[in-house]
């Protein structure tokens, strides 16, 4: 399984100055946004931490999925992050490159908070040659930055703050996120189903 993003978000997609008044920088002088690369790339890392340990995607982007084999789960395929608005395209890919773009009549997207699913309408998903491969593309996320729920947009700005101050500080344990963060996420964790991912 193989899961990239299509295009990183635009700066302008990032919620640059609620950080910067959260972190109550001052403004109104000469050198109002030279931080701002280090602020967007705080918020960055800082999202791509929480969508990590929660599969949960913050901010609506395009993504695209690569299997070379089904793993279903009560006949539908799960997919890896939520929430997922929309599956734009499914394609079958053979060992020699040609591949087949499936009807979107023959599919649907089983949208549970937690697993999302891919499913077939026709009895079974397509079927996937040895050295084939299943492409889906699709949209995930809760939308733009004013729809994601409020502790998640807490948290984000939160552990952003934290990579801000400690940035030049060597920390033992980096893995672990701040309390209150980690407080914060804890509801929107994805539950291990058996040995799901």
């Amino acid at each position: 399984m193989n899961l990239t993003e299509f295009s990183p978000l635009l700066s302008a997609e990032l919620p640059l100055a609620e950080f910067s008044e959260h972190m109550r920088l001052g403004s109104g002088f000469i050198d109002d946004g030279a931080q701002n690369t280090l602020l967007e790339s705080c918020l960055r890392a800082a999202m791509g931490a929480i969508e990590a340990r929660t599969k949960k995607i913050l901010i609506t982007r395009r993504f695209n999925l690569i299997l070379s084999t089904w793993r279903l789960e009560a006949g539908a395929q799960a997919l890896p992050i939520s929430p997922v608005t929309t599956l734009i395209q499914l394609k079958i890919y053979e060992q020699d490159g040609s591949f087949e773009v499936i009807s979107p009549s023959q599919y649907g997207l089983l949208n549970d908070g937690q697993r999302p699913r891919l499913f077939s309408k026709t009895g079974g998903l397509p079927q996937i040659a040895p050295n084939g491969y299943a492409q889906i593309i699709f949209f995930a996320g809760f939308g733009d930055w004013s729809k994601v729920p409020a502790d998640l947009r807490q948290a984000m700005l939160m552990l952003a703050a934290s990579y801000y101050e400690n940035r030049d500080a060597m920390v033992s344990g980096a893995g672990q996120m701040p309390f209150g963060v980690a407080a914060l996420i804890e509801p929107y964790k994805r539950f291990r189903l058996g040995g799901a991912p």
